[in-house]
């Protein structure tokens, strides 16, 4: 399979500190007491494990392992498990925060959680992977389960690690336990429909927001930065229900052509060309920084974290931003985003979409029932529009931006939800 670059890492503002901030302004606004703030501020549990594994040349590495459970509240812990260089305890609280957010933004019974490993994948053996994340799970035993914190993949990771963990995890249970994790192969229990999801979700935000701004899809622009699962779909689903992609990119470049591009030969040439659109022929190369200035209906970011900052802000002349991926915006560009009048719809509402489906397939799992993929695509679309439409709502009742209103709705079920439960 193929992984994703590692992610950059930014010594002006960490992920922390951008949810964080958007969390504060939201508690504020909201009136919550001291007791509650630091209730829903401070994580859960933090377990951070080192891993001696066997390398093919004999010699035994250790590597470091993290799992953040943030919140317990609404249901079992969910989030992913990501392998990286990038990876630290502190980007892994930020993230495991933003899924507790994102899990109370579109009403479904989960707490958030995150996990991460330090490595480069794409210097390791499938061997050697295997033998990581069966370590991982050996060292999480007292962590995971189906009623108390799901795993899913995540950057670096995918079906076949997911699938290794269900295994190692079965096989210290003594029983097969499929629901344990999300994101499996179709054949172990994966759900139709996963793959998309992300994407679709995009989708799903993209079209109720064009219909707030009057924005005809059929003559709608839109620019699409990273090409991986998420970006792809999340192009290839809005051109299907009219709009223009004149953009797409990925970590060879980014890729123009103001008559559309088509999706579906892009797909077919990043497939055949290891992932990379290097060498596409349906569109005239720009760079990245350049595509975000496009003067689009739409732009939607779904590569890395931090690409929106305080010094390409102004340059943006999208009518709407939808963030395909988590932490796409630091916190000090969202006043300008503001101030243009741009319809920013936030991470932890737009991308939900996998997390959604994620939810799904552990449900089935439960069952012991596969659902069809349409009703799976009817069921999570009823539920993106739904969160959007609460959301929007919320941005027009107490003024302020759809991100802050994405932090209000998700704030304010987790808090109701604790006092209902009650504490010590």
């Amino acid at each position: 399979m193929a992984y994703l670059e590692p992610a950059p890492i930014h010594d002006k503002e960490n992920p922390l500190d951008s949810m964080m901030s958007r969390f504060n302004e939201a508690t504020r606004i909201l009136g919550i007491t001291d007791e509650m703030y630091q209730i829903l501020k401070v994580p859960l549990r933090q377990v951070v494990v080192g891993l001696p594994v066997s390398m093919d040349d004999g010699s035994i590495k250790v590597f470091e392992g993290y799992r953040v459970i943030h919140s317990t509240i609404l249901g079992p812990s969910k989030g992913g498990i990501r392998f990286d260089m990038g990876v630290t305890l502190n980007e892994v609280q930020a993230l495991a925060a933003w899924m507790t957010w994102k899990c109370a933004v579109v009403d479904i019974p989960y707490g958030g959680a995150k996990g991460g490993i330090a490595c480069n994948p794409r210097n390791m053996s499938a061997g050697e992977l295997e033998r990581l994340m069966r370590a991982y799970t050996q060292a999480m035993l007292d962590v995971f389960g189906p009623d108390r914190d799901i795993p899913a993949p995540d950057m670096g990771t995918g079906p076949r690690e997911m699938a290794w963990l269900m295994d190692e995890y079965s096989k210290a249970k003594g029983m097969t336990t499929p629901a344990v994790v999300t994101g499996k192969p179709i054949v172990m229990g994966g759900s139709l429909g996963r793959v998309e999801a992300t994407g679709r979700g995009v989708m799903v935000c993209a079209l109720a927001g064009m219909e707030r701004l009057r924005i005809n899809p059929y003559k709608a622009t839109c620019a699409v930065q990273g090409f991986g699962n998420v970006g792809s779909h999340a192009a290839y689903l809005l051109q299907e229900r009219g709009v223009t992609i004149v953009a797409v990119s990925d970590v060879s470049g980014a890729y123009y052509n103001a008559q559309g591009i088509d999706i579906v030969e892009a797909m077919k040439y990043s497939e055949q060309n290891k992932k990379s659109l290097e060498g596409f022929a349906g569109a005239e190369k720009i760079t990245n920084e350049e595509l975000l200035a496009l003067p689009v209906d739409i732009l939607v970011p779904a590569a890395k974290e931090d690409v929106i900052t305080e010094e390409n802000v102004h340059n943006i002349k999208a009518k709407m931003i939808v963030e395909g991926a988590n932490g796409h915006t630091v916190a000090g560009a969202d006043k300008v985003i503001n101030e243009k009048g741009i319809l920013a719809v936030p991470d932890i509402l737009a991308n939900a979409g996998g997390v959604t489906v994620s939810y799904f397939e552990w449900v089935q799992n439960r069952l012991g029932y596969k659902w069809t993929l349409e009703r799976i695509e009817r069921r999570s679309d009823r539920i993106m529009r739904d969160a959007f439409e609460k959301v929007y709502d919320t941005a027009q009742k107490y003024q302020v931006s759809m991100r802050i209103a994405a932090y209000i709705v998700a704030i304010e079920k987790v808090s109701q939800t604790y006092k209902f439960r009650g504490g010590y």
